[in-house]
C-alpha cells in the first residue's frame, strides 16, 4: 500500500465532517427556533419532536467522533507509511476505514430518525380540520 491510498479519503472524510456540521447547524436552528414559537407552554407534538430532536443530537455527535477517529487514523496511516512502517500504516488504515463505516452507519439511522420527525409533522397536518 502507498502513501496516496489513505490519502484519497481525506476529501471524502472531510466533506462528510462538514455535512454532519451542517446537519447540526440545522438541528441547533430549528430547537431555537421550536423554543422561541412554543413559549411558556408546550404542546403534545412539541414533546414528541423533542425526544427526537435530542436522540439526533446526541447520534450526530456520535457520527462526528467516530467521522474525527477516522481522519486521525487516517493521518496516522499516512504518516506510518511516510516511516516505511507498512503493516502499522495498513492496520491503522484498515481502523480508519471501520470508524468511517460506523460514522456512515451512524450517520444512516440519523436519517431514518429525521423521516419520523417529519412524519409526525404531516400526521398532525392531517389532524387539523378541512374546509370546504
Amino acid at each position: 500500500m502507498t502513501l496516496t491510498t489513505p490519502g484519497l479519503l481525506f476529501p471524502a472524510i472531510s466533506l462528510l465532517l462538514l455535512a454532519y456540521t451542517n446537519r447540526f447547524l440545522v438541528l441547533a436552528q430549528l430547537i431555537r427556533e421550536l423554543n422561541a414559537r412554543e413559549g411558556d407552554t408546550i404542546r403534545p407534538l412539541v414533546k414528541a419532536q423533542i425526544e427526537n430532536l435530542r436522540k439526533r443530537i446526541r447520534l450526530i455527535r456520535r457520527m462526528q467522533v467516530w467521522g474525527v477517529i477516522a481522519f486521525l487514523l487516517c493521518t496516522l496511516s499516512m504518516f506510518a507509511l511516510f516511516l516505511e512502517v507498512s503493516l502499522l500504516g495498513v492496520t491503522l488504515f484498515g481502523a480508519s476505514l471501520c470508524s468511517l463505516t460506523l460514522s456512515l452507519l451512524l450517520s444512516l439511522y440519523e436519517i431514518h430518525i429525521s423521516c419520523d420527525a417529519i412524519e409526525l409533522e404531516l400526521r398532525n397536518i392531517e389532524k387539523k380540520p378541512q374546509q370546504d
